[in-house]
């Protein structure tokens, strides 16, 4: 076991002294040494739960003839840091999680673990950190939360919120309606409840074979979900005796499997800097080309909130990630042979599963959308790429052409989109807001719903070098690569030049000449870092670029 380095043999009695400080009993040197990575914080309704799922987990551990240990990590609330600087720390957060999770690890010599993840960043980075390890991994999420109903039965989230907002800004609702939004959205624990980026990432673990299924589905009250948390602890036992590692299940197959689910959910456009961050990880060559392949094979067969009206609680009802999978192994778009954490393959899996609401999963032949969920956009304004969320664009808003608004922070763009000086056919550009420009790439979720919420969403564009929140829905266009920080043609684009965007055609172009572009490049001058102390600048000086997953550096 690799626990043994520090319990086995005389020289290991002052390591054995310390771990019999903390309750280990003379028979428990014997049995493996099992991590419980638990990122349980109060501050996230998705979060405040965990501390009940470690202990049924370490119950079955227990049971099941393992030690464990639990530790933790930190999380963020994208939710509760939106909007304001603390959003400049959420995606840097995941570089944290996935350092710690790799330390404990390491520094332990635990013999597997059980990661307890349930949003935005906190799954990649426990991703992440288990395949530098890798010793045998199996990740349970706390679940999503169940969807908000008003008075009147109407369905709300988050999302809801956000734009109700800008509805109360330009008096479509009162104070008490607001306050009546507010009250009913986010009615219980668990991961906000559409197909955002939490339950995003939460499904594609299940897809990619970390996770057991119903991992991103199951409604964190549901007793089901106590039942998976209890068979994880289980279930990690065995991997251990078949020593079935994280990147045995992480392959090239598996992640294409992963993005042909991500394509027919339609998730969060945060995927395409997670996955080939994780990709990264498990010494797998992932390039953004292979979403857009994907997508063109792959429909979109689920359509949950904000683009269309269901919530997770609909598609877990409706057969879930296996119901999912099955359709697309039924078409030959999935690998079947692929592992996973159950011990079966993928083929195995998804074997005899049926579809129980077709309008939550669509069949092929009659999907919402012929194309996956996310698009990859490139021409002179992206020359490394930028992602859309097509299956959250009205169809009017596919392909346009406006003149630009210029903001070089969220702050400037929000005020002006709230004090109605953005008009039907502008496209908002907010630029600076980039991995290292930020620094740490915010979500732009306050500004799409502020032009959603002012009625703009199929009359306005939004481009940044930041990224969006999965809960955006519009003609929202993010990761613009390269970033205005390093120089990027973003940062040249001036108020009243045209924009031109094709979504279909997987195009944005800035329509100025070549002549134009260089002489604004030569007058162009590198900005001053806006934090210049701290975690946030050291981010700066470290992560790469968006189409690489935000990553750092390799080398120094």
């Amino acid at each position: 076991m690799i626990s043994d380095a520090v319990k086995e043999g005389f020289q290991r009695a002052p390591h054995r002294s310390l771990l019999r400080a903390t309750g280990v009993k003379r028979e428990d040197f014997s049995k493996p040494f099992i991590g419980v990575c638990n990122s349980f914080v109060e501050i996230i309704p998705g979060h405040c739960h965990l501390n009940r799922v470690a202990e049924l987990i370490k119950k079955c551990i227990r049971e099941a003839g393992g030690v464990p240990f639990e530790f933790n990590t930190i999380g963020i609330c994208d939710g509760v840091a939106m909007g304001h600087e603390g959003m400049k720390y959420s995606l840097p957060s995941r570089e944290i999680i996935a350092d710690s999770v790799e330390s404990m690890l390491r520094a332990h010599c635990f013999d597997a673990v059980i990661c307890i993840p349930n949003c935005d960043k906190i799954v990649p980075g426990m991703i992440m950190g288990a395949l530098r390890a890798n010793i045998p991994a199996i990740f349970a999420s706390g679940g999503p939360m169940r969807a908000g109903h008003l008075p009147d039965g109407k369905a709300v989230d988050l999302i809801s919120v956000f734009e109700a907002v800008a509805g109360f800004k330009n008096g479509r609702l009162t104070a008490e309606q607001l306050e009546t939004v507010e009250t009913h959205a986010c009615p219980e624990c668990g991961s906000c409840s559409g197909m955002f980026t939490a339950n995003s990432m939460n499904c594609l673990t299940e897809a990619l074979g970390l996770g057991l299924p119903g991992n991103g589905t199951i409604p964190a009250v549901h007793a089901a979900r106590q039942r998976l948390a209890k068979q994880a602890g289980l279930q990690v036992m065995e991997l251990i005796k078949k020593d079935i590692k994280p990147r045995d299940i992480a392959t090239p197959g598996a992640f294409k499997n992963a993005i042909a689910v991500d394509m027919a959910l339609g998730c969060s456009t945060n995927t395409v800097l997670h996955v080939p961050a994780i990709a990264h990880e498990a010494q797998v060559d992932l390039n953004l080309t292979v979403f857009n392949e994907m997508s063109k094979k792959i429909p979109h067969i689920c359509s949950l909130s904000p683009g269309g009206v269901h919530h997770l609680e609909d598609l877990n009802a409706a057969g879930g990630i296996p119901a999912v999978m099955a359709e697309l192994f039924k078409n030959g778009l999935i690998n079947g042979n692929c592992q996973t954490v159950t011990g079966k393959k993928v083929k195995d899996i998804v074997r005899g599963i049926k579809v129980l609401n077709p309008e939550v999963i669509r069949p092929f032949s009659r999907p919402y959308h012929r194309e996956g969920g996310i698009a990859i956009l490139r021409g002179n304004l992206a020359p490394d790429g930028a992602v859309v969320k097509q299956s959250a664009v009205a169809p009017e808003m596919l392909r346009s052409a406006g003149k630009a608004k210029v903001f070089d922070s969220e702050e400037d763009a929000v005020a002006a989109i709230l004090g109605a000086k953005i008009k039907a056919g502008n496209v908002v550009v907010i630029r600076y807001e980039g991995p290292k420009g930020g620094p740490g790439m915010r979500e732009m979720l306050t500004p799409t719903s502020a032009i959603a919420g002012m009625g703009l969403d199929k009359d306005v564009a939004l481009i940044t070098d930041g990224r969006f929140s999965g809960g955006t829905r519009g003609a929202a266009i993010g990761h613009i690569s390269p970033e205005a920080a390093e120089g990027g043609l973003i940062g040249l684009i001036k108020d009243g030049d045209i924009i031109e965007i094709d979504i279909p055609g997987k195009k944005i172009n800035l329509k100025i000449s070549e002549a134009e572009i260089t002489r604004r490049k030569k007058k162009w001058r590198q900005p001053e870092p806006k934090i210049k102390s701290g975690y946030a600048y050291r981010y700066s000086q470290m992560v790469t670029s968006a189409s690489t997953g935000a990553v750092f550096k390799d080398k120094l």
